[in-house]
């Protein structure tokens, strides 16, 4: 890796940075069930932000007005769509993306960054002049929380800029598509070739953004955050919420909404029809299966309704499907760092799962079904 070359005198980190030791190392052991030698690893093409992250490590949140100190500062990657891919690479997946970078030292370092995580750069714009985005982000020490305060690059990605070509070579063999809505009016673009040649599509719905309800309706899977289903859907509860989002897109495949520290809740549709089957109403469903979560255990468990049942949620009507809900490893405070990135992370593993690991997925966790 190489490290961040800036004209300011900041510690100098890589972009990207690797996982903690402690961590065990992914790719060899990755892809060793899931592709051989003559299988080449699945593409995956990523439409969205990629900047530079300046993580100002502080005791405690400051308030208004306030003059502190920082604890530490670092320099590195980020961007949705940059985060996600990196993750991707690392667990052996062949990332591209479309994004757009100036000729500036950020710029170069951002590219030479995903290039050294085995990320293809070639459709990426460069501007000769204008900025590379940015963000600062307040770390609290306390609370192991960060705020971000996000600058976009100048100037930004125009549709026109992304040719037919280009857009049909970045294309060109890919077996998955994701965005995390920023650039939303190029992605688009993006969405609508990658629809009419069926490449699956995962949408990051971190939040409402200009576009994203149009970039939905072309989704195969999503990934939310915590708030985001009662926020786009109006609905009562999370759970209620997905349910109103498998029934007004009827393409999705499955939502999973992040929880954070309690892990994650995943609704996945179903392909056989259980609209004759008897009601379950999701609220209770999820209650059954939090009385299976062992709380004394450190690892992360995935636990799963039955298949085929018919979901409910009386403000929005029933699916076909199951819930499940995935719990997180318990990190012991001295090991955590902060959440940046985590969502990013989280969702390179869901594009590695879906595209090479589905069927091994669950076999790495201790699973349990409901009667």
């Amino acid at each position: 890796m190489v490290a961040f070359l800036l004209p300011l005198q900041l510690p100098a980190p890589p972009l990207h940075t690797r996982p903690l030791p402690h961590h065990r190392p992914p790719v060899a052991i990755a892809m060793a069930s899931a592709s051989t030698a003559d299988s080449p690893n699945p593409i995956v093409l990523g439409c969205g932000a990629a900047s530079v992250d300046y993580l100002a490590t502080v005791a405690s949140f400051p308030n208004p007005d306030d003059k502190i100190r920082s604890l530490a500062l670092k320099v590195q990657g980020g961007g949705n769509t940059g985060n996600a891919l990196t993750a991707a690479a690392r667990l052996g997946l062949r990332p591209r993306i479309i994004s757009k970078v100036s000729n500036d030292a950020q710029g170069r370092n951002i590219l030479k960054e995903l290039q050294d995580d085995g990320i293809d750069t070639s459709y990426m714009l460069v501007a000769e002049d204008g900025n590379s985005p940015f963000t600062y982000i307040i770390v609290d020490n306390q609370t192991k929380t960060r705020t971000c305060i996000h600058t976009p690059g100048y100037p930004p990605l125009l549709p026109e800029e992304l040719t037919k070509e280009n857009l049909s070579a970045a294309l060109d063999g890919a077996d998955m598509v994701y965005f995390d809505v920023r650039l939303h009016e190029t992605a688009l673009i993006v969405a609508e070739e990658a629809s009419q040649r069926k490449i699956p599509i995962l949408i990051d719905a971190e939040k409402k953004r200009e576009g994203l309800d149009e970039l939905l309706n072309f989704a195969s899977y999503v990934v939310c955050s915590a708030k985001f289903p009662q926020a786009w859907t109006g609905a009562s509860s999370t759970p209620v919420g997905l349910v109103s989002m498998l029934s007004r897109l009827p393409k999705i495949k499955f939502v999973i909404v992040t929880l954070g520290e309690k892990g994650c809740l995943m609704l996945e549709r179903s392909t056989i029809d259980a609209s004759e089957a008897d009601k379950i109403d999701i609220e209770v469903l999820l209650e059954s299966l939090e009385k299976k979560v062992d709380e004394s255990s450190t690892t992360p468990n995935c636990i799963t309704s039955m298949a085929n049942l018919r979901i409910s949620a009386d403000e929005v009507g029933s699916i076909s499907g199951r819930l499940l809900l995935g719990t997180a490893e318990v990190i012991p405070p001295d090991e955590l760092i902060d959440t940046t990135g985590a969502g990013d992370a989280f969702i390179g593993a869901v594009l590695y799962g879906e595209m090479v690991a589905i069927a091994n997925y669950f076999d790495s966790f201790e699973v349990y079904h409901m009667d």
